[in-house]
């Protein structure tokens, strides 16, 4: 069955989170995905209070910009998240925007060497394993996590482009594709995953988790139309879902048939009524799409 939950985005202020968890809890939403944008809300304290305040929601970040974490700050607080909930944080990193990472001074030559570096010392650390590394950008000697998880911690990695997906598929446990995604693009981010899993020898599963625009209600499709337009996807064919609980759910399973395993219902930046939302997907969606 596929997994679904939705975003709640960081245009709204960190105040309202606690509500949103409480509806998402009470509804039976599976997963309830954050962002850490900049400048907007931190990604891990956003996760912790939102797992603190539901006992069985999923929480994902999606995702943690590498350039702004040592790798090992961010080992740190994935463990802790994974020892204090067991299997409810799903954490995700990237490369970040790169104009945001310019403007606070971390912005890498070399993107995909960072988030290569960052994701192998990171499953390491998470792992277990004790680590020292001397690479262009991360380096540890004899660093190891006094709390690792006590569970395997999957890793996820986001990606858009040819080299980010390999990698992804070699180095990471999962991949989160940005709601600019298809279910053609969804097709090829899958084949390119497992070029990356075959060049690797890797064997395991790869979790492939999408975001999908979702609007409903009145002006639905304008507003879906708007939000596409601002992301410049427009003219990218079978993106977004706007309308009645069917027409989303329509979406959805074009997705899951395209190969997600996991879609995640983002709402359009005007959206104010995030509860209402977060029903929606929960009571309305869901059962048109088990």
């Amino acid at each position: 069955m596929t997994e679904l939950g939705a975003v709640f985005r960081p245009q709204l202020p960190p105040e309202r989170l606690r509500e949103v968890v409480r509806v998402a809890e009470g509804t039976g939403l599976e997963q309830l995905w954050l962002w850490e944008d900049c400048f907007l809300e931190g990604g891990i304290s956003t996760a912790a209070a939102a797992l603190a305040w539901s006992e069985r929601l999923r929480v994902g970040v999606g995702l943690l910009p590498v350039p702004l974490r040592n790798v090992a700050v961010t080992a740190m607080e994935a463990a802790s998240l994974h020892r204090m909930f067991p299997g409810r944080a799903v954490l995700g990193v990237g490369h970040g925007v790169q104009d945001w990472m310019g403007q606070v001074g971390v912005r890498a030559a070399s993107p995909l060497t960072l988030l290569r570096e960052h994701l192998d010392a990171l499953r390491a650390l998470l792992g277990g394993e004790r680590v020292t590394r001397e690479g262009r950008y991360v380096r540890l000697d004899d660093v190891a996590l006094d709390w690792p998880p006590r569970e395997p911690a999957e890793v996820l990695c986001g990606g858009t482009g040819p080299r980010t997906l390999r990698l992804s598929g070699e180095a990471a446990d999962g991949t989160i594709l940005h709601a600019g995604t298809s279910p053609e693009g969804v097709r090829a981010a899958r084949r390119l995953v497992d070029k990356g899993r075959a060049a690797a020898g890797r064997t395991g599963p790869h979790r492939l988790v999408v975001y999908l625009v979702t609007a409903t209600g009145p002006g639905a499709a304008e507003r879906l139309h708007a939000e596409l337009t601002a992301e410049r996807v427009a003219d990218v064919p079978g993106l977004g879902a706007a309308g009645d609980a069917e027409a989303v759910a329509d979406a959805v399973r074009r997705l899951a048939d395209a190969g997600a395993d996991a879609v995640i219902l983002q709402p359009t930046a005007e959206e104010k009524d995030m509860e209402g939302f977060v029903r929606f997907v929960a009571e309305g969606v869901r059962p048109l799409v088990s």
